[in-house]
């Protein structure tokens, strides 16, 4: 699809951009909903095959995700994690001890209240964390300069902090 003066990656961008800044929220639900479709759509997709990209590790996704809310918010209690996770406390008892004793984490007590335990990532942890991601990235990298054009690049760029605020909310 052309467009006079510019490509459809340029006023698509230009498009994303004004959509950006615009304080007001959308109020058109059809639209909203389409972009919903395909945007769980999209993220499904990249999921599953990023989870292909994975090493051939002990380690489950949860093991994973666990260890990257500690290595991104430090220290937090096997509860803050659960409440991360969205699960219950006791389901993450197992993955919790065996990331311990794997030495991917260590427990201390809290400073704030010594009854309270506190789960921390240790080196070994962001070392093996890092080794995890790092495949992935490169996988990912290298299907983004393969597939997409620099505009459609940037586009994602812009997107990566949208989708995270949309996970947290």
């Amino acid at each position: 699809m052309a467009l006079m003066g510019g490509s459809w990656c340029s006023f698509v961008s230009a498009s994303v951009l004004v959509m950006i800044n615009d304080a007001e929220p959308a109020l058109d639900t059809r639209a909203a909903l389409s972009a919903a479709v395909a945007l769980r759509r999209g993220v499904t997709s990249l999921g599953r095959r990023l989870r292909l990209e994975r090493t051939a590790t002990a380690m489950t996704a949860l093991d994973l995700s666990v260890l990257g809310h500690l290595n991104r918010r430090g220290p937090l209690s096997p509860g803050e994690l659960a409440d991360a996770e969205r699960v219950q406390p006791q389901s993450l008892t197992r993955t919790l001890a065996g990331l311990q004793e794997a030495g991917l984490t260590l427990r201390k007590s809290d400073p704030a209240d010594g009854r309270r335990s506190l789960l921390a990532i240790t080196e070994y942890g962001q070392a093996a964390l890092r080794t995890e991601m790092q495949q992935r990235d490169t996988w990912l990298a290298t299907a983004l300069a393969a597939e997409l054009t620099a505009t459609e690049i940037g586009l994602l760029q812009l997107a990566g902090p949208l989708l995270e605020r949309l996970a947290a909310g």
